[in-house]
């Protein structure tokens, strides 16, 4: 998750650039060994200043996606890793699983997540898709359980109290701003609804329930970083990898016996239990 930048319009605008780049990382337009464009071509491909670049591109080293090395450029060394039973050994990506899951006639998402930044870039996406007359769902449903807004989290915590609220005002900001945008997006859209629920709970993992048939599940991992607080202090802390977090797909099949079948019932289940429980 992105630091504060100073330039353009300040955080949001390096946060739109580093989110659009690990976006096309995890979605694999960006693939492993691929050569990041030159920090002159992204700025003028995003509208930002290079100063806004280069502290994207330090961000974005720090996190371990990308790496430079003098004479070769800047390349991707990772990207996210998603374990398929479709995939026939080939590399699978979320974008595509979440097109197939948009091009039933009838979609449901049932999510749990930290700050939905991941599934608000892809029903962006989506929606794209629906204007440009490529899919026409007649419904989306979307349950979304995110953490308690005053719920302690294992992350981005500090020794200091002055820090440690600055930490989590910043992962509020972020949460509020993907949630909005989700909520601007899928308002534009024919039959879609959105709710969320909070729930008392540090997600550990991210969970995605597609059309009731299939599950996308994955941990989220711990790893020291700085964080650039609005204020321009640097402070380390324990962040944690939320988009680009590897991920296991589980599908149903006609044996309900088999591993994914039973996988996709009880994350059901375990889903609907939270969603019921936060019903009042």
């Amino acid at each position: 998750m992105g630091a504060r930048d100073g330039g353009d319009t300040g955080g949001r605008e390096f946060e739109r650039v580093a989110d659009a780049l690990r976006a096309r990382m995890v979605d694999g337009v960006y693939p492993v060994g691929f050569l990041v464009p030159a920090q002159r071509r992204l700025a003028e491909d995003f509208g930002v200043s290079r100063d806004t670049v280069q502290k994207v591109i330090k961000e974005l080293k720090r996190e371990g996606w990308i790496e430079t090395k003098q004479g070769s450029g800047t390349r991707v060394v990772r990207t996210q890793q998603i374990h398929s039973p479709t995939g026939s050994g080939r590399p699978v990506t979320l974008g595509p699983l979440i097109n197939q899951a948009f091009e039933r006639p009838d979609v449901t998402l049932d999510v749990f997540t930290l700050t939905s930044e991941s599934l608000d870039a892809h029903i962006r996406d989506q929606a794209d898709r629906i204007r440009a007359g490529e899919i026409a769902p007649r419904s989306i449903r979307l349950r979304m359980l995110l953490p308690s807004p005053d719920h302690p989290l294992p992350y981005w915590r500090h020794p200091d109290p002055g820090v440690d609220r600055a930490l989590r005002r910043r992962l509020l900001d972020i949460t509020e701003r993907h949630t909005a945008s989700l909520r601007a997006t899928l308002k534009n859209l024919p039959a879609a609804d959105l709710e969320i629920r909070h729930v008392p709970v540090g997600p550990t993992v991210k969970v995605y329930v597609l059309n009731g048939t299939a599950v996308l599940h994955g941990y989220y991992q711990r790893y020291d970083r700085v964080i650039e607080l609005e204020d321009g202090r640097e402070v380390r802390t324990k962040d944690v990898i939320g988009m680009g977090a590897g991920l296991t797909h589980y599908v149903t099949s006609d044996d309900p016996h088999a591993q994914g079948t039973v996988f996709v019932a009880q994350t059901r289940a375990w889903f609907d239990s939270f969603w019921e429980r936060e019903s009042g």
